[in-house]
């Protein structure tokens, strides 16, 4: 019997130790914050993150999926090169208490990107779509 207990107790830690962990991501406190977690989480591939730190609707979904098609799409030194770039933030614009605009770039793409974080229901998200007119 003790023996049939430890087995158990055993496959038990085994399971738990390889289910797959769920990731729990911090809501962003304002829109800079959300802004700078969604890009660097593009950045480094991780696109559940990124995800996260977006408006949840089809046209912000098909966009991200579109960009990362484009990472995947990268050799490894080409993905190596995007997860050790840095964020250059270069303007920082808030035309109301609701909306954030980032002007930034990367290390290995100087083009300024245009990046619009909205704050709806509580919660500061970036609005891929905005961000794209």
């Amino acid at each position: 019997m003790k023996w049939l207990n430890g087995m158990m107790g055993l496959s038990t830690c085994f399971i738990l130790a390889c289910s797959s962990p769920k990731k729990d991501y911090l809501p962003a406190e304002n829109g800079l914050d959300a802004g700078r977690e969604y890009i660097d989480a593009c950045l480094k591939g991780d696109f559940s993150k990124a995800a996260f730190y977006m408006v949840q609707d089809e046209p912000n979904k098909t966009i991200l999926a579109s960009i990362e098609s484009a990472y995947r799409e990268k050799d490894k030194e080409g993905r190596q090169e995007l997860r050790l770039a840095s964020i250059n933030i270069k303007e920082v614009v808030e035309p109301n208490d609701s909306t954030v605009v980032l002007i930034h770039s990367n290390s290995l793409d100087t083009v300024s990107v245009k990046t619009i974080i909205i704050k709806r229901n509580n919660n500061w998200q970036v609005d891929v779509k905005q961000s794209n007119k």
